[in-house]
Formats: structure tokens, C-alpha cells, sequence
């Protein structure tokens, strides 16, 4: 514990955003250790986008799907 609390009282003079990364950054180990996991802002929007795409009928060919889905897959 006295190593997380060193790192917190130099962390509070870092830049603002740096700051806000170590945040976000605690958030998703703590979301790990929880067993939850919380979408980001950004994520969120990402999510809104594709929700909004597939209501007015946009949707990736198959071909490109089945490309992207090739990366992933286990020879």
C-alpha cells in the first residue's frame, strides 16, 4: 500500500489529463477485479453510432465481416 500511496501523491502533480488517464486506468482494473466492466465515453458514442447505423439499415457486407472475423480466427 505505501507504493500506490507514493504513486497517488506524485500523480497529483502531474498535467490534468495525466491525471485523468491514471483514473480511467484504475477504473478498468477495478472493473477486472469486480468482475464489471463500464464502456467509456468514447465507447459509448461508438456504441451509439453503430445502434444508429443499423436503425437506418447500414450494415458492412459480408465480405468485410468475414475478412474482419479472419483476423481472429485459430488456424
Amino acid at each position: 500500500m505505501e507504493k500506490l500511496q507514493e504513486l497517488l501523491d506524485r500523480a497529483k502533480t502531474w498535467p490534468a489529463e495525466a491525471q485523468d488517464e491514471l483514473v480511467e486506468l484504475g477504473r478498468e482494473i477495478e472493473g477486472e477485479v469486480k468482475g464489471e466492466y463500464h464502456a467509456t465515453p468514447e465507447e459509448l458514442r461508438g456504441i451509439d453510432r453503430g445502434l444508429k447505423a443499423a436503425d437506418s439499415g447500414r450494415f458492412a457486407p459480408e465480405a468485410r465481416i468475414e475478412r474482419a472475423l479472419a483476423k481472429f480466427r485459430i488456424a
